[in-house]
């Protein structure tokens, strides 16, 4: 897990600049766990990633952070061999904290130079060089905390992994769990004290409006991804990259999908669980009473793109014009002799009398 430091001015600066600085930090982050991991004073090998944006802690206050999860182990820089990390050890979390800190900052001056960083209001100091560089050298003297851990001690294999992530997968600001009271406009929920132990505590009766402002603290931008890999689970290279560690591991590729394995029958006194191969979801059946089945009255071909493109290049008459022609139209026929003379003109025969 990789954090950025708590600093009101930076928390402040990710707010106004999300899609901007989480992606730098999904960059960063990945980059120095890949340059580490190359490294053969380290492990010498092409390792993958997959990561998670996390942005709150347990009072809903910002605390941006990135989850990762690691095999144990990557590809030789020449992708001959396997190169397993140590017994309980994996990268220096230190230099890893290090690392981050000089290519955040780094990549942070580079979009202030070339003005892409919104600095507004509280921020507004910021547009000045020698505040910005000032203000800079106090995240330089900051520690930037990078944690590791390795699966649950007596729990093997990578599901415990990935069941750790999922948590942070679909999640969001707080749960419903948590909730305890909402009275006179004010919302009570628990919440974790790790400074103590992690012990349960409730917050203070907070107004309605505050609980909401945390809360949308943590909506993310349109179309911003928040799971992401890199090195050897990167979307470029995966296939191939995972077919030749399962080679060199000797593993078997992965099971078919869910959706060509059996299905059980569903549970009913004296009937048979159907187990064959033959027994195949189906699409059109119910999947609550699996009794169901979904009927097609009608359906309507996909749209190609040429399609797409004819409608929005068809001319199409403005709004404002089209309107004001109305108007003028029935302002016009309001008078009688107007009104014979546009009935005349509409008719077939004055159309057929202009085209001659």
């Amino acid at each position: 897990m990789q954090t950025l430091p708590h600093e009101p001015q930076l928390d402040r600066l990710v707010l106004a600049n999300r899609a901007l600085l989480y992606g730098l930090l999904f960059h960063v982050t990945a980059a120095a766990l890949l340059e580490l991991a190359a490294d053969p004073r380290h492990l010498g090998a092409k390792i993958g990633l997959l990561m998670v944006l996390h942005t709150w802690g347990q009072l809903m206050d910002p605390h941006t952070h990135v989850h990762v999860v690691i095999p144990g182990g990557g590809l030789s820089l020449d992708g001959t061999y396997w190169v397993s990390c140590r017994d309980g050890f994996f990268l220096p979390v230190a230099v890893i904290g290090a690392l981050v800190r000089g290519k955040f900052l780094a990549g942070l001056k580079r979009l202030w130079r070339s003005g892409k960083l919104k600095l507004a209001g509280k921020l507004s100091p910021l547009a000045d060089k020698r505040t910005f560089e000032s203000w800079l050298a106090t995240l330089y003297a900051k520690k930037w905390v990078a944690f590791a851990q390795g699966p649950p001690s007596g729990i093997t294999g990578a599901d415990a992994v990935l069941k750790y992530l999922a948590r942070y997968v679909s999640g969001v600001a707080i749960s419903d769990r948590r909730l305890v009271s909402h009275a006179n406009g004010r919302v009570t929920f628990r919440w974790k004290n790790y400074a103590r132990g992690g012990c349960s505590a409730l917050t203070p009766p907070l107004l309605g409006v505050e609980f909401v402002r945390r809360y949308l603290l943590h909506v993310l931008p349109r179309g911003f991804v928040r799971i992401r890999g890199y090195g050897l689970l990167s979307n470029r290279s995966r296939r191939t990259d995972l077919a030749r560690c399962r080679a060199l591991l000797g593993a078997s590729p992965p099971a078919a999908s869910s959706a060509a394995m059996p299905v059980a029958a569903p549970a009913t006194p004296g009937a048979a669980v159907a187990s064959s191969p033959s027994a195949i979801a189906d699409p059109s059946t119910c999947a609550t009473c699996h009794r169901g089945r979904l009927v097609l009255r009608q359906s309507w071909p996909r749209p190609t793109v040429w399609d797409l493109v004819a409608r929005q290049s068809s001319p199409r008459r403005p709004r404002a014009a089209h309107s004001a022609a109305r108007r003028a139209v029935h302002h016009a026929a309001s008078r009688p002799a107007t009104a014979r003379r546009i009935a005349a003109e509409r008719s077939p025969a004055a159309r057929v009398e202009d085209t001659s």
